[in-house]
């Protein structure tokens, strides 16, 4: 008789697409199939997997105990530590109706050597390619067959795209069920949406207007901020297509222009493209705003930071935030978190003072800075560059078709050329926000700042331009001392780009 200690642990599997009883007596009847299938050859069932009343050949469909089954055998043990060694199932058929859910079963019972894999009929080598090959034989033509279909596809929604013709589906928002004509009122909160980004407001405060006057996405639903950055970051709107998350350019590198009516020009969307992409800094969001969902309704929250020296000598750095004082004029401090919000509670300023002083050397800054773009062109002067080495490029891409240059040669220098060119383009788009930028805040900044022809989200916006930061010193002596600047450390930024 056999020592269960010399027996191969191993899991079962069972599996039936329509379990109409909803007795799942045909997963069982599997189960006793696998518990022979196990006594005859010397293996032993450590776990038994069951995925009951689901379908194997939908695509995107979940089997829980499938994909935990999975994870066990490449692990090699269940996650009670009990070592598994292979897998039992009745039939091929009952284990996998889709060539990648076999393959990736493969992988994991194959991650190690010696392990084994059985069904009714007896052991199978999956370790032997041309067993694991005829393993599912009609599922692998039946995937050969798919990935034709993929392909043609692809290669249809390419030419549509270089075609400039609007793929199918519901109508985008802004334009009428033909995917051509402008619906004129959603388009124009479009247009108007994109120079507001521009602009430095948050998608919030757009947000906010538009569940004011009742703007739906075209499913009737309230807009959410990621639905909008979506909407705005789309080249549709300037005319232009993206296919796998690329502009579709010609045979020059010039975006397509499709078939449809434009919202916004393509330097608008190339300004607006140059905000979502950059990363200005861990608390900053793609378009300039905070990382928060709400505009705050001060101006320096989280800009504001504690230098009151902690026990161990380092400063505290945690942000101060604003708590209300009614006695104080302007009525609030700006105020370090407590210990338990991971500040020290040891530093409050009073919060109109500290704006005012920060305003005016903010301004300061930015009509400087103002002073100084002024001297520069309107036109980017990487062009040529650009210009020269798309050809460039094109040239050795016809030479290495022809045969004329080396795959040794050709690979290395075409991926050199590529890398230049991303990354001209980038300083491109960059450019274009600059220049955008100039035409809506102009060297008026301190006018249009105390017209209110700004407001807290664009302010906030202009002040991250220049300020990483304002480091609030401790006053130290202990009680009420005048307000002194000299206390407020900035620490500016280098550019405003």
């Amino acid at each position: 008789m056999t020592n269960d200690a010399q027996l191969v642990p191993v899991v079962a599997y069972a599996r039936i697409s329509a379990d109409l009883a909803k007795d799942g007596h045909g997963v069982d009847d599997q189960h006793k199939v696998n518990d022979e299938t196990a006594a005859a050859l010397g293996l032993k069932i450590v776990h038994y997997y069951t995925d009951n009343d689901l379908s194997a050949a939908k695509a995107g469909l979940v089997r829980p105990d499938f994909e935990a089954m999975l994870r066990t055998l490449k692990a090699g043990h269940l996650p009670d530590g009990q070592p598994v060694r292979g897998a039992i199932v009745v039939a091929d058929d009952r284990l996998v109706r889709r060539v990648g859910d076999y393959e990736r079963f493969v992988d994991a019972l194959t991650y190690e050597d010696g392990r084994v894999y059985a069904d009714a009929k007896g052991l199978k080598n999956l370790y032997n390619e041309d067993v694991e090959s005829m393993g599912l034989f009609g599922v692998v033509i039946a995937k050969a067959e798919v990935r034709k279909i993929k392909r043609r596809t692809r290669r249809s929604h390419r030419r549509r795209a270089e075609n400039g013709i609007p793929v199918g589906g519901k109508r985008p928002f802004g334009w009428q069920g033909d995917k051509l004509t402008l619906k004129p009122e959603e388009a124009q909160h479009l247009a108007q949406a994109a120079r507001d980004v521009i602009a430095r407001k948050s998608l919030y405060s757009i947000l906010a207007a538009w569940r004011e006057q009742g703007v739906r996405t075209v499913h009737g639903n309230e807009w959410q901020s990621r639905s909008l950055k979506l909407a705005l970051w789309n080249p549709r709107l300037c005319g232009w297509r993206k296919h796998n998350g690329e502009l579709v350019r010609d045979a020059n590198g010039v975006p397509v222009v499709g078939k449809w009516e434009a919202i916004i020009t393509p330097k608008e969307w190339m300004a607006i493209d140059a905000l979502f992409s950059a990363r200005t800094g861990p608390n900053i969001k793609a378009d300039g705003t905070v990382t928060d969902y709400r505009t705050p309704s001060h101006l320096l929250t989280g800009i504001l930071r504690c230098g009151k020296p902690k026990d161990d000598g380092q400063i505290c750095n945690a942000p101060l935030r604003v708590s209300a004082r009614p006695d104080l004029s302007g009525g609030y401090v700006y105020q370090c978190q407590s210990r338990s919000m991971g500040g020290c509670g040891g530093s409050a300023r009073n919060g109109a003072k500290v704006d005012e002083y920060v305003t005016e050397a903010v301004l300061a800054k930015l009509e400087e800075r103002t002073a100084a773009k002024s001297q520069v062109s309107s036109e980017w002067t990487g062009q040529e560059e650009l210009d020269r080495l798309m050809v460039k490029q094109r040239k050795m891409l016809q030479a290495w078709q022809e045969d004329q240059v080396s795959d040794e040669l050709f690979f290395p220098e075409n991926h050199k050329m590529e890398s230049r060119i991303k990354e001209l383009r980038k300083e491109r788009t960059q450019h274009a926000l600059q220049v955008q930028r100039a035409s809506v805040v102009t060297e008026n900044i301190r006018e249009q700042w105390y017209s209110g022809k700004v407001d807290m989200a664009q302010k906030r916006a202009l002040v991250r331009e220049v300020l990483h930061a304002v480091t609030v010193l401790p006053v130290g002596g202990g009680g009420r001392r005048p307000f002194n600047p000299d206390l407020l450390v900035p620490k500016w930024t280098e550019s405003l780009g």
